[in-house]
């Protein structure tokens, strides 16, 4: 797994290498930027999972900086850790209602700042996953963790087998599945069945989702796939 990429925004040198040694030493990946226009240049060119704003920069601030990153859609998401030395209570507010997840004041403890860092990177791990734990297409909500299914807020009825042929067909929205190969993702490759197992099961769950079964399509001769995106089904 490739390691946490972390964007420096600060204008000091010694203060910017002093941060991506121990950043890198802590075993994360670091680009570096002074100034407002580098950091967009970097968020352009590659995939940044967390930023280190310095507020007193040249041309547009922090406070700025951080205005224009969050307005952005792609980047948004991109939690901010706000370094800086004003240690002001009003600066603090309104970095944090700015969107940055955390403030910490200069001088501080490299020690403090990777723990803060990880903290702020699990915090996102969590959300993620969470979200990951339910889908949702059209009227249809699965909620893995629940082991719920429901369709116009009503809830569905499946079996074990049946849950996790519908997760799998969601979860691979627009690709078509062949009948083999749900038999070795649903029901195990050793498992005793044959494909008309698929087609039985297939069968049952577009009768229990009602309305919502359509989205479940027959490809002739191959196998099935779960509606496209912009299809009825939304």
């Amino acid at each position: 797994m490739s390691p946490h990429k972390i964007l420096i925004i600060e204008d000091d040198p010694p203060i910017a290498n002093l941060i991506r040694y121990n950043l890198e030493k802590a075993g994360f990946a670091c680009a570096a930027a002074s100034t407002g226009q580098q950091a967009f240049e970097e968020l352009e060119r590659q995939k940044i999972h967390l930023i280190v704003l310095d507020i007193m920069l040249p041309g547009m601030d922090g406070f700025e900086l951080c205005r224009e990153i969050k307005k952005k859609q792609g980047w948004a998401v991109i939690p901010i850790l706000m370094l800086t030395a004003r240690a002001e209570e009003i600066d603090r507010v309104l970095g944090l209602e700015l969107g940055a997840d955390d403030y910490m004041v200069k001088p501080f403890s490299p020690r403090e700042l990777i723990l803060r860092i990880k903290a702020i990177l699990r915090r996102g791990e969590s959300k993620e996953a969470a979200l990951n734990e339910v889908l949702t297409i059209g009227k249809l909500t699965v909620d893995k963790s629940r082991h719920k299914i429901t369709v116009n807020a009503k809830e569905v009825q499946l079996t074990p087998m049946e849950f996790k042929l519908l997760v799998l067909l969601m979860e691979r929205r627009g690709r078509m599945q062949p009948r083999e190969r749900l038999l070795n993702d649903v029901w195990d490759i050793n498992a005793d069945v044959t494909t008309r197992t698929v087609d039985t099961h297939i069968k049952s769950l577009r009768q229990k989702l009602g309305k919502m079964g359509k989205c479940i399509e027959t490809i002739r001769g191959y196998g099935y796939r779960f509606c496209e995106e912009g299809s009825p089904c939304d």
